[in-house]
């Protein structure tokens, strides 16, 4: 069993438990403050990209976070590196739904066949 901090005990039991204000609050259900996550600002920005491409999001939100993530430090191998560690989990779909959204996202061009 993993040691869990209490603090970390009580918010995933809030979460768990749809606490509202603890999913706004704490965990940033609108938009999570980096600092509170505890990761940097490279790897919340490819969190954030992955979270993306799970959720088969729409063309606006690459649009907006990719140039968010390059400001944070993230280059476009950084960006190929995170979908390849994501491939097993979310599957062949949503990858390829998301690249070209990421290509114009890095503002490269998307040949149509």
């Amino acid at each position: 069993m993993a040691a869990v901090a209490p603090n970390t005990q009580h918010l995933l039991e809030d979460i768990a438990a749809g606490e509202l204000d603890v999913l706004d609050r704490a965990v940033g259900l609108r938009e999570a403050s980096r600092e509170d996550s505890g990761l940097d600002a490279r790897s919340f920005a490819l969190v954030k990209l992955a979270a993306l491409v799970a959720l088969d999001a729409p063309p606006a939100s690459y649009a907006w976070q990719v140039p968010n993530a390059l400001a944070d430090g993230v280059n476009a191998e950084d960006i190929a590196g995170m979908m390849r560690a994501i491939a097993p989990q979310v599957g062949g779909p949503k990858l390829i739904a998301a690249a070209p959204e990421i290509m114009l996202a890095l503002g490269l061009s998307v040949e149509e066949e």
